[in-house]
């Protein structure tokens, strides 16, 4: 029997509340046993990662608590019963089922009255069907060209991880002779940003990907009408350039304005539907079916390790317990997702909307107020970068901010030059170690304008090279660890009533019926 309780009743989280400020981690990679901590503070991941957290203020003891919570909190048992089909999302009263678009690790789900796994293969297929006659030539435009660019049109979780994850590939498909198509993306209602994407693309060769689960959301419609208005003008029919990702029950399904539609369902969150149809379509038109299942795989491997009860070999489980440590005993406000990759470079704005959209809860799963915090505020930009930029603010700021640092020994491109006695990527790579000892270990000066306090934790996520299998681990990991967090924490992951008032509100200024300061602020704004 599962207990959904408020983490604050359980012994082992006011255990955990009482060892606060135990670890100096600097003293910890100063001593002479640093390089052992190194070694040993380190989990496996997929996709041939490593999750190192030897900078990070915990010890034995620590861990050994955190243990403890996992146990208690039942943690895994909770997700192998989100994994089973167990309604998780009860905000919506809806199964969460993301983890089965990409490998089954639990009994067939059955909902309604379909097997959920069957389905979600059956969509990758006939996604998969689709890109290949794209790249083929068999699906061309009106003049029998083919299609050389796609551009998918959406917001939230229809735009932030596709996109991601394609900035992510681009080099490294280019690279290993896998890139296909370019891919273009619209999401903000600003018509600027329409038509700033529209004016640089040939519209005769582009094929538009329209992604609305429900098929009424507001800005994606009005993208649509837009870019629809473009097609127009330009004498094209815009029924051969669309195609649409989408539930069967929305008005975007069986639509004979779409040349192809890819369905998807009310158990896959928008921020968490990278490796459903909402990435599949876009991802395996750039660089191909085989790289999108690579991706999936990856995602699957990490998934697998989520199931360990043993926090020392589960990374996610891991990552999300440190977290809460940092959160709710050392009462760190923030966290920094500083990638030091380019390729990873809209990585953290799409962690920013999974994370804070998740957890950016004060009531529990049952609608009662909590009496601690959740989820922290998430930043971060690619490195060097952002140590050009606000890492003043995390090395001598007067709050401390836990960072996750994310690198690789080897470029997606190969290529690269010698300057100085040592190549791009070995520049890349003694940044990102010298941050990572700078934060933790600081530096004394007699004036304290140049004085580090250091004691400023953080993790490295490290790998050879950024694969298409380590990309969807990273996925995987961060989705695991804002899941588990939230199982922490008592509160539902998987809905975003935050984000449903301002669409209201919104409306009813469209609409006309408003009064009083919405009237009023709307005057200043709308002609």
């Amino acid at each position: 029997m599962i207990n959904w309780s408020n983490s604050d009743k359980l012994l082992s989280w006011k255990k955990l509340m009482s060892l606060k400020g135990m670890v100096s981690v600097a003293k910890e990679l100063s001593g002479e046993n640093a390089a052992e901590r190194v070694n040993s503070y380190t989990v496996p991941m997929g996709g041939n990662l490593k999750f190192n957290y030897a900078a990070k203020q915990v010890n034995e003891q620590i861990l050994k608590t955190m243990a403890e919570l996992a146990e208690e909190a039942q943690l895994v048992e909770k997700y192998n019963a989100l994994l089973n089909g167990e309604i998780i999302n009860t905000g919506e009263k809806r199964m969460v089922l993301h983890q089965l678009t990409r490998g089954q690790l639990a009994n067939d789900v059955i909902a309604d009255g379909v097997n959920k796994r069957e389905f979600y293969l059956n969509e990758q297929k006939k996604i998969a069907d689709f890109a290949n006659d794209v790249h083929s030539g068999k699906i061309v435009n009106e003049k029998g060209e083919k299609f050389t660019t796609v551009c998918q049109i959406g917001i939230g979780g229809s735009d932030l991880g596709p996109r991601a994850m394609y900035l992510a590939l681009e080099n490294w498909a280019k690279n290993n002779n896998t890139f296909k198509m370019e891919a273009k993306f619209i999401s903000n209602v600003d018509p600027d940003d329409a038509a700033g994407v529209l004016s640089t693309m040939d519209l005769a060769k582009t094929m538009f990907i329209l992604v609305s689960k429900s098929g009424t959301t507001l800005e994606t419609l009005t993208n649509e009408s837009f870019v629809k208005d473009f097609l127009v003008k330009a004498g094209l029919d815009a029924s051969k350039h669309m195609i649409a990702v989408t539930s069967e029950t929305s008005p975007l399904a069986h639509n004979p304005d779409y040349l192809a539609a890819f369905y998807m369902d009310d158990y896959i969150g928008g921020r968490y539907s990278s490796t459903s149809g909402v990435g599949g379509a876009v991802l395996s038109l750039a660089f191909g079916p085989d790289v999108f299942a690579e991706f999936l795989n990856g995602a699957a491997e990490e998934d697998k390790l989520a199931l360990n009860k043993d926090i020392t070999k589960n990374p996610a489980l891991l990552d999300a317990l440190i977290g809460v440590y940092e959160r709710n005993v050392q009462e760190y406000p923030s966290t920094a997702i500083l990638p030091y990759s380019q390729a990873l470079s809209r990585f953290p704005a799409h962690l920013q909307q999974l994370d804070m959209e998740s957890n950016g809860k004060s009531v529990n799963r049952f609608g009662e107020k909590i009496d601690y915090v959740t989820g922290p505020v998430i930043f971060g930009e690619p490195g060097t970068n952002g140590q050009h930029s606000f890492y003043q603010l995390l090395h001598q700021g007067t709050d401390i901010i836990p960072l996750q640092f994310i690198a690789f020994q080897e470029n997606q491109t190969g290529k690269d030059v010698i300057i100085e006695d040592s190549t791009s990527q070995v520049k890349l790579a003694a940044n990102v170690t010298a941050q990572i000892i700078a934060f933790a270990c600081g530096k004394t000066d007699e004036n304290p304008n140049k004085a580090f306090a250091g004691e400023r934790p953080s993790s490295l996520i490290h790998g050879k090279q950024l694969t298409p299998a380590a990309l969807g681990a990273l996925l995987a990991h961060y989705e695991n660890k804002v899941m588990f967090q939230g199982f922490v924490w008592n509160v539902n992951s998987f809905d975003q009533e935050g984000v449903q008032l301002g669409k209201v509100l919104a409306k009813s200024v469209l609409s006309g019926k408003m009064d009083g300061a919405l009237k009023a602020f709307a005057d200043l704004l709308i002609k």
